[in-house]
Formats: C-alpha cells, structure tokens, sequence
C-alpha cells in the first residue's frame, strides 16, 4: 500500500511544530520513501541517547502528523521489518491515531487502518513463528480501541470479521482471545477512569453486544475449550480468563449451564488448567442473582466437587491451586451468606433456613482452609468466616454445633497468630511485611469472635495464656509472643470505656487482672527473644490501668524498662520502642510515680547525654528516641509532690548539661571549616534545643511553669540558645530549631517571653529565602494572636521590614518552569495574607494604620492582587476575610480618609473580577469558600455604607459590566437581604450565569 506524494513534498510541513529539532532544519523523506531508518535505530534498547532522543522525536513527528502515520500502517501491512521494536513502534503510532485523531481522519483513511489491521491479523496465520507477546498485547489494544471507537458505527460485524480471519488457528484463537481481554478492559476496567460519556458509550457498547453477538462470541469460546482443553493448555487458559472476566455482565445463563460447567469442573482435573478453572468458576459464583438460584448453583457445584475428592484438603499438595480453591470456598461461602441476608429481609424464612443450612456445611472445609499452614489459603477464606461469624452474632440461641465452630475458629485464629521459624526480626522484609497484614486480618476475625462469644474468647485465650506462662523457660519464642499477643489483643477486642478493663464485669475484670498480674510477676520480661520483650512492655503499657488497682507491681515494671530487658536491650530496635512505651507508661501513671522519681531521673543520666560528633560513642539510643526520654523526665518533675523550689533545682539539674553542651557547640561550630563537621555540630546544636523544647510539654493549664518555679531556668535557655540565630553557618537548621523553640516559649512563659522577641525577629529576618519567611510568619502570628495590643509597639515597628523581606522574596526572578520556585512563592503569599489576617483580626489595625499613608496603600494593593489575580482560592479567601475586616473597621463614616473611595474603585471591582476570572473554578470546594468570603466583604460593604453602596451598584458599577437592569435590580434585592446565606447561594448562582 503505496502513499503517493509528488516528489518535490517533504514531511517537514507535518512537523514543524517541533521547535529546534533536526528534523525542522532538514529534508525528510517522503512517505512514500519508507520510514526514516537512522531514527528508527533509536527504538533498541542498546541504542545510545543520541538516537534515542532521535527516535522519540521521530515519533512526536508521525503522531501530530495528519497523514504521516500512514508509514507505519504500510510497514505493518507488507510486513516491511522484522524488528519486535520496529513493529511495536508502528502499533503505538497507529495507537495514538485510533485514540486521538480518530475523528479527525478521512473516510479512506479511517478504512485504511481497518484494512491494515486485518491484513497483519491474516499474516499471523502464516507466520513461522509467532510474535513476542508484548506486540500481540499492544496490538490487541489498538484493535480494542478501534472496536469501541466503531463498533456501533462503521464495524458492527467486527467479530464475524476477526474470527472469520482467525478460524480455530491456535495463533489467531490467541489473538482473538487477547482482543477480547483488551475490549473488556476498555469497557468494564473499574482502575480506567472513563469521562461520562465514555461510560455512556461503554453502556451502549454492552447492551449491542449482548443483543447481537454474545451468544456467538460464547459458542466460540466453548469450541475453543473444547477443542484445545487437552492439546494446547495456554489458549485454554487464556479462554478460561476471558470467561471469568465476561461472565460478569452477560446473561449467566449462557455460561451457568451443564455443557460449560461440566467441561469446567472436567478441566478441575486437569493440573495445567485447574487454577484458570478455579478463577473462572470463581467469576461464575461472583455474579450478582437472585438468592435462591444462586443457592441452587452454589450447591450443585459443591455436591460435585466434593464427590470429585476436592475438598479433602489435606491430600492436596499444590499450595497454588489450593490458595485458588480457598478463594473459591470463600467466594461460594459468601455467596451464600449473600443469599441467606436478602432472604432473611424478603421474610422468606423457609429458603433461609435452607441457605443457613448449605453454610454450615461449608464450615468443615472452611476451617480446613483457614488453620492451613500456608497463609495465602488461610487469608483467602477469612472473609467466609467473618462474615460467617456476623450471621451467628445475628441468631439469638446458637445450636451446640455452632458453638463448636465458634471455637473452632478462635483456636484456629490462636493458632495461625503465631510467628514461624523463619521470621526475620531484624530484618523485615516483603514477608514479614505480608505476614504482618495477614495478622492484621486474624484480628479482625478475633474482634467479631469477641462479638460473638466474648466468654468464650476470654476463656480461651486465658487457657492459653496461662498454660504457656506457667512453663515459659522451655516454651519456644513463638509461643510465649502469641500468648502474650492475644492478652494485648482483648484490650481491642472486648471494648470498655476510657481503658477501664478492672473495674465494673467482675468475672472479666478478675481475669483480666490474674492475666496481668501473672504476666508481671512470672519473670517473662527476660525472655530472651525481642519479639517477646516487646510484647510484654506493649502489653504492660496498653494495660496501665492495672497498675492502679496493684500498684504493688510499679516498681519491678519499672526496672524491666530501665534495665537490659528495656533501654538498655542490646537491639536498637527494641530500645527505640520502649523509649516510647516508658513514656507513655510514666504520663499515664504520674500520680503513681512520686516515690520513684529522684531514683528514675538518677538512672536514666546517661541517656539524656547529648553526643557531639567528635567523640565517637555510640549512644544507646538515637536523637529522636532521647526526645521520649526528655520529655518523660519532665512529666516526672513536672507532676511530682515536690515544692516549686526542688522541682526548679530537679529541671536545672536537668537542663544546665544542655545548655552548657551548646555554649561549647556553638563556639566550635563558628570556628569549623568543614562543611560535613558543620553539619553535624549543627545537628547536635539542634537536637539540644528540641530536647530543651520537649521537657516543657510536660506543663499545662494546672501545672505551669510559673507555678512549678521553672520560668527562671527557661529564661536561661532561651539567653543560651538565640545568639545561635546570629550564626552565618547552617542558618537553616539552627532557625529551625530555635523558632520551635520560642513558639514552646511563647505557650509555657506567656509575657516572661516577648522581652526577647524583637532582637530574635531581627536575626530571623536577614538573609532570608522564602521557606525561612514561611515558617517565621506563623511565630509573629501566634505572638500577635496571643499578646495582642501588648505587642503593638513591637509589630509597628517591625511591620514593614517583614513586608520587604517578603516583598523582595516574591520579587525575585525565578525560571519559568521552576515548579519548586513557583510552590514556595505561593506558599510565603499565603503566609504573608494570614498574617495580615491575623493582624487585623486581632484587633490591630491600628498597627496597619500607622504605616503611612503611602504603606498602607501599598498593603491593601497587594491584598486586592491575592483575592483577584492569582488563581489561589486559599490566599484568595484570606483576602476576602482582611477585606471585610479593613471594611468593617475603616468602612464607616468616621474610617480614615480615602478608605470609603478604595471602597468603591478597588475592593468592589475585586469582589466582581475575582470570581469571573477563567480560573475562579466554582465546582472546587475550596473556591466556594472563597466566593463564600468575597459575599461576606459585599454584605460588609453594604452594612457600613447603606444606600450609597446599592446606589454604585446600581447606577455606576453593574452598568459598567454590561449586567442587564432586571439582573442589577435582582442583585441589589438579594444584596439588601437580611440573611447572609441567601446572598451567598445567590451570588454563587450569579456568576455561574455569568460565565460562558
């Protein structure tokens, strides 16, 4: 198939559009010469990036080209190459055709592409050998793609059409059943997102295909099965799973009947198709019908199974074909359960009782499947048998039976928790990460058994845990972990309020507590397995309120975590988390923990050390876990019985090492050359200041620092650490720290705090990049929300050099596709509006105000850039809210001079232009609270001017839009109502009508 252009045309006309290219400067060959083979060396994996590049930009050409694709249809046709690259090349090009310029193509051409199709479709019959898969895949994509793109058009016999090329030829049956993959992907694929319309031709599509072909396209699948069940297992395969996908939205009838489910259950028997015939039979349970025919199939396809051997599980040695089978079990299990709920609604009790029936004797088999060795089987029945568990919890009186099954399975879940031999503790991988999910499951099934029988439960697991911790010296790890694991998991599993398992149910409390006390006092913290040691403090700590009712058993706990069963383990994995558990321990037990204060900060000494780098210890545990450490020693100061005096020496006991290690940091770290070693001294400055930070999170509103005596030692903190901001080295990472740490300040000193303000905000102010303003704006924020007219003095001074060191980031030029530029200069504008938010919300306009007349303008200026220029919905809210605040507080009679004609010439037009911009997209949520603000500063326009507002409106601005006079009339009258909400809903209606 020849494409003729005269000689003289070349391709380079198609393909201008790239800029720069080679290709733009050169004579290209025509069409009608074949396809450009330097470009085409490109398309090896081998090839250099030269060629590469060349290639891909070959490719831009052929696909925005109208005609130029015609080489690739010709090279597919004739067979032109033999290279797999070359011809999948040719199929995205034709790919890209079919699903973007389809409509665009000529009659001609679009039958070109057709013909093509069908002409490499016929070679393949001929062909030695046949293609590699990825070129049969992607193929079938564009003949998927053509089919939903004219199926109901141009090619309604587009099946005839294949499987008249393709006969029952094992190669064209392969391609034929591909392309049906590809169709059902196209039409039913719930991971492809389809536009409405898409999903409507979709519909369509299905519909046509179930009146006019699904019955053949079904006997073409019944002669393939038929034909190549015992020959050529692949095909067979490949058909099974076209089945099982199609089945769910054709007429079942078609596939759920004798001849197809006898060869089905036939194909069960045979060991290379026995997991497709699985899945297939799998799809065919799946499909939604009515309750009681679904009964009858599910039944007479486990009548046969049975009798066919299937569900003697334990002869079964393929774990593959068994983990299929328990998705099977599963999904006929479920199905059933299905069909008894929607009987049990329609009040027909007799077909209920009939659906119960078929259940229960499926539990056998389920619980054969679920305490199987192998997890995948196992977690492929767990929804039968929660769901299982729901419909008993739903019955009033369970039979003796189903309390056996209630059993059965709590053993089997008891079971199935425990680790195996080969767990890797230190070193989890996709296993263990798969095991762990898999536990996740098994407590889902334990919570709804606690639902069921909660007696049960607790019985069971007490059995259990008992025996095992009577004889844990020679029980192996996995054990002694479950047991313990399934006393952490009734906490969850048999719900109380506020943790309170030792009070109120005296059997279960009682239990409980023997539980917790044998745990506590059986010596099992020495265990000498982490996953052991770690369950026992989870446990120790979940249950806190044990130590309550026996406090008795406080200290030995207590040495367990400080010794080398806890902190001191020798895997960091383990100290890491008892860091947090002690923490969690100690905040909960504060009241319990006056005795054993001044022996519990003396022990833990050495872990509050902070390591500079050049020392070379490793400590015991990392920066982040000594934070947990900090942090409980400050609760124990903090909520212990001692005057305010011994507390304050207890925290400068506490404190003075740090500050006193930064003095020396800091000196070391001004004189450093080596940027590593800065970073590092820098790390270690850093962590000091959190650390300091995080001991006041022990205060609150009963327990203050003024009140504990420790305002002085805080104070003396904040001296040691500022100067660090007048640093030039690694300024990123000491402002980090210190700006959390004045933020901390601000909360626990109050005033003691704002002396030293001014001269931090000056530090934090030089050299600034955008992310420093980001996070220095909420500081300010927070001292001006806090302080209020209090620190007037201070942000009138400091007002505009913050808005210059803003101004100036903004200003900044950046690249124009700089997206990391671009996000932070977004991020520091809406940092800048929330501060003049919060300024004007706190009452302080004054401080605005009093910036000069020429300042002032310039602020309100940029606040009416935000709400209307740029498309940000978030900083455009902001500006509306500061709008209607300047208005409420400026906008009336006796507002400063000018104000009322900004009113009319600038914060008016804003509320208009804002939302009639292109990018103002009213279906966004975040945009409608935007539109909701900009009615608000309309409504606060009219409350402070009056008549004279509605008057502009009506007379000079509207006009001015061209707005019809029935509207401006309608507007006003919405604009006069008393409810704010109604002109909201209305404005939202007004510029929706107003947009093209």
């Amino acid at each position: 198939m020849c494409l003729k252009f005269s000689p003289t045309e070349d391709v380079c006309g198609f393909f201008c559009g790239i800029r720069g290219h080679a290709y733009c400067n050169q004579k290209t060959p025509s069409i009608a010469a074949g396809m450009d083979e330097q470009a085409l060396l490109g398309l090896n994996p081998n090839a250099d990036s030269d060629f590469r590049q060349r290639a891909l930009a070959y490719f831009e050409q052929l696909k925005i080209s109208p005609d130029a694709w015609q080489v690739c249809a010709e090279a597919l046709a004739q067979r032109t190459y033999s290279d797999d690259h070359i011809k999948f090349f040719c199929f995205q090009v034709l790919e890209h055709q079919v699903k973007y310029k389809y409509s665009e193509l000529t009659t001609v051409q679009q039958q070109l592409i057709r013909e093509t199709l069908i002409s490499w479709l016929q070679a393949q019959m001929l062909n030695p050998q046949p293609e590699k898969t990825f070129i049969r895949n992607k193929a079938a994509q564009v003949f998927a793609l053509l089919f939903v793109t004219e199926y109901l058009t141009k090619w309604p016999k587009f099946f005839f059409d294949i499987l008249s090329v393709v006969d029952l030829n094992p190669r064209g049956v392969d391609l034929y059943l591909r392309i049906l993959m590809a169709i059902d992907s196209e039409l039913v694929d719930r991971d492809v997102v389809h536009t409405s319309e898409e999903a409507r031709r979709n519909t369509l599509i299905k519909d046509t295909m179930r009146e006019q072909c699904i019955p053949n396209l079904v006997e073409s699948w019944y002669q393939i099965l038929q034909n190549y069940q015992y020959t050529n297992s692949e095909v067979t395969c490949q058909c099974l799973e076209v089945v099982g996908a199609y089945v769910s939205w054709i007429d079942l009838s078609l596939i759920a009947n004798d001849r197809f489910i006898n060869m089905l259950l036939g194909h069960m028997s045979i060991e290379v198709l026995r997991e497709e015939a699985c899945d297939c039979l799998f799809e065919i349970v799946n499909k939604g019908m009515d309750p009681v025919d679904k009964m009858k199939l599910v039944e007479s396809l486990c009548r046969v199974l049975q009798s066919a051997g299937f569900f003697s599980i334990d002869q079964e040695e393929d774990v593959d074909f068994l983990a299929r089978f328990s998705k099977l079990v599963n999904g006929m299990g479920q199905s059933l359960i299905v069909s008894w709920t929607k009987l049990i609604k329609n009040g027909d009790i007799k077909n209920a009782q009939e659906a119960l029936q078929a259940i229960e004797t499926k539990v056998a088999l389920m619980l054969q499947l679920l305490v199987h060795e192998d997890d995948d089987i196992s977690s492929n029945i767990i929804g039968f048998c929660y769901d299982y568990l729901h419909i008993l919890k739903q019955l009033t009186v369970l039979s003796d039976q189903q309390k056996a099954n209630v059993e059965a399975i709590m053993l089997a879940v008891m079971k199935k928790l425990t680790y195996d031999e080969e767990y890797n503790f230190e070193n989890e991988g996709e296993d263990e990460a798969m095991f762990v999910e898999y536990r996740k499951q098994l407590k889902l099934l334990l919570d709804r058994l606690a639902q069921v029988s909660p007696e049960l439960l607790l019985a069971s697991v007490r059995r259990v845990f008992s025996s095992t911790l009577q004889n844990w010296q020679t029980t192996r790890f996995m054990e002694v972990e479950v047991a313990i694991r399934l006393l952490y998991m009734l906490a969850e599993a048999l719900p109380v309020s506020h943790g309170a398992h030792f009070s109120g149910d005296v059997s279960k409390a009682s239990a409980l507590q023997d539980m917790m006390r044998t745990l506590v006092t059986s010596g099992v913290s020495s265990y000498q397995h982490t996953s052991v040691t770690l369950e026992f403090f989870e446990t120790v700590v979940r249950y806190e309120k044990f130590f309550t009712v026996e406090p008795q058993h406080i200290p030995c706990v207590l040495m367990a975590f400080l010794d080398h069963r806890g902190l001191r383990h020798s895997s960091a994995k383990v100290r890491s988390r008892t860091a947090y558990l002690f923490s969690r321990f100690v905040k909960s037990l504060n009241k319990q923990m006056n005795p054993f204060i001044e022996d519990i900060l003396n022990r833990i000494q050495d872990l509050l050390e902070l390591s500079p780098p050049e020392n070379g210890y490793q400590s015991l545990l990392s920066s982040d876990d000594q934070l947990f450490i900090y942090e409980t020693a400050g609760v124990l100061i903090v909520n212990s019985e001692y005057p305010a005096e011994r507390k304050q020496a207890l925290m400068r006991n506490l404190l003075t090492p740090l500050m006193e290690k930064f003095k020396i940091l800091l000196e070391k770290l001004m004189l450093a050359q080596d940027e590593e070693r800065q970073a590092s001294l820098a790390d270690c400055l850093n962590h000091a200041v959190g650390f300091a930070s995080r001991t006041s999170k022990a205060f609150s509103n009963k327990q203050t620092v003024k009140q504990c005596g420790c305002s002085e030692v805080y104070l003396d903190c904040l001296q040691t650490f500022l100067p660090a901001l007048s640093c030039p080295l690694q300024k990123d990472i000491l402002r980090s720290g210190v700006r959390t740490f004045l933020h901390r300040m601000i909360i626990c000193l109050e005033e003691e705090v704002l002396p030293f303000i001014p001269s931090a905000s000056e530090h934090m102010l030089k050299d600034c990049e955008a992310k420093d303003l980001q996070e220095f704006i909420p500081l300010i924020n927070q001292i001006t929300a806090k302080f209020k007219i209090q620190v007037s003095p201070f942000l009138q001074q400091m007002f505009m050099p913050l808005l210059h060191a803003i101004f100036e980031v903004l200003l900044r030029p950046a690249e124009e596709n700089d997206q990391s530029a671009a996000l932070e200069k977004q991020m520091l504008r809406r940092s800048y509006f929330a501060f003049l938010q919060t300024v004007t919300g706190s009452g302080m306009s004054e401080v605005i105000a009093n910036q000069g007349a020429e300042n002032v303008e310039r602020v309100l200026v940029t606040v009416i850039q935000g709400a209307v220029e740029y498309p940000d919905p978030i900083a455009q809210k902001t500006c509306f809210i500061i709008l209607s605040k300047l208005v409420e507080l400026w906008g009336g009679k006796d507002g400063p001079v000018g104000f009322a004609d900004f009113v009319y010439k600038h914060i008016v037009p804003a509320c208009f232009l804002a939302p009639l911009k292109q990018t103002f997209d009213l279906a966004d949520a975040q945009t409608v609270l935007a539109l909701s603000e900009c009615a608000v500063t309309l409504k606060t326009i009219h409350l402070k001017r009056g008549p004279e507002c509605v008057q502009y409106l009506q007379q000079e601005y509207l006009p001015s839009l061209q707005v019809a006079p029935e509207i401006i009339q309608e507007f006003c009258q919405a604009l006069q109502q008393p409810d704010a909400k109604v002109f909201k809903n209305y404005l939202k209606v007004f510029f929706q009508r107003a947009k093209p």
